[in-house]
């Protein structure tokens, strides 16, 4: 659960973390909750802009861990690079200190410029329950949102996707943290085990709750 901010203005929007599993429909979640007006803030596409060919963050990654992760356009290889951390937490920690403050920062940034015009604001972060990465959030969100689904559904969807076998899939999930651990954080739980349309109803109602004026979470 957030522990939230005594000091925040009333006068300005919520902002709210969603995050879930690989696999568990945080795109089409992102995408319904924008298709309702809500302002995203997606940390994934932040660290996409933060490792553009010549940015600081991509040559300290080239630096840690050699030029065989660039492309040969200079652009970063970012299947290379995930297969290198994989199941290697020394590599993977690495990685993670050059990005993650980053990527937190331009976040926090862009969700304060927000919620200034928005009842709450959406910051997508996949990996918000890990360890490592919930302490830096905690205080300035004001609720979290884990979107979960059956492991059998996920790993069903993941190995569907080009390139990625079932085996693969199997070791992309178990590389993270479960479902316990994002409800743990989490004020809400979005399923997401039917149609979209199930889910878009779902995020419809929590949409309504979270826009209500005046309301607690």
């Amino acid at each position: 659960m957030t522990n939230r901010s005594p000091d925040r203005e009333e006068t300005t929007g919520k902002v709210i973390g969603l995050t879930g599993g690989i696999a568990s429909g945080k795109s089409l979640a992102t995408s319904i909750f924008a298709e309702l007006g809500v302002p995203i803030v997606d940390t994934d596409a932040i660290s996409r802009e933060l490792v553009e060919p010549g940015s600081p963050c991509l040559e300290e990654i080239r630096a840690r861990f050699g030029d065989e992760i660039l492309r040969d356009d200079g652009r970063l290889d970012r299947d290379r690079l995930r297969r290198r951390i994989l199941d290697q937490p020394a590599e993977r920690a690495a990685l993670e200190a050059i990005l993650h403050p980053a990527i937190r920062a331009t976040a926090r940034e862009r969700a304060n410029a927000a919620r200034r015009h928005a009842p709450y604001v959406l910051v997508v972060v996949p990996l918000l329950a890990e360890a490592s990465v919930w302490p830096a959030y905690r205080d300035w969100l004001d609720a979290v949102i884990t979107l979960t689904a059956p492991h059998a559904l996920r790993r069903e969807r993941l190995a569907a996707r080009p390139g990625i076998g079932a085996r693969q899939a199997e070791q992309w999930m178990a590389a993270q943290v479960d479902d316990a651990a994002r409800r743990a954080i989490a004020d809400f739980e979005l399923v997401n085990d039917a149609a979209p349309e199930a889910l878009r109803a779902r995020i419809v109602e929590l949409d309504r709750r979270l826009r209500r004026p005046g309301s607690r979470i």
